[in-house]
């Protein structure tokens, strides 16, 4: 079996779609170590002020923008890598594959 073509878009949806999986696993762990230092420096202070409702907003935005962020550049990078492969397989006949 020999890959000589991968269609651009096909690659580069299924790269946003695990990079943006990725990218909201990221952004969840980075959320929770942002709030836990919210809540830990709230308590600390005694108040809540504009630095702890920072720390929220950074925390909650992060499982917003990190897939966002992480999509677009795997959906990029998949455009990149295909339309190179692509180059690449014209020149040398592709890549060959043994299934069983």
């Amino acid at each position: 079996m020999i890959i000589k073509r991968i269609r651009v878009l096909s690659l580069a949806k299924v790269m946003g779609m695990i990079y943006g999986g990725i990218g909201l696993v990221i952004g969840l762990i980075f959320s929770f170590f942002a709030l836990l230092g919210a809540a830990f420096g709230t308590a600390l202070q005694d108040s809540s002020g504009p630095e702890a409702i920072f720390g929220v907003l950074f925390g909650v935005g992060a499982v917003i923008l990190f897939p966002i962020l992480y999509g677009l550049l795997g959906f990029l990078g998949g455009l990149l890598t295909s339309a190179l492969y692509n180059l690449a397989a014209r020149t040398v006949g592709g890549l060959e594959l043994e299934v069983e």
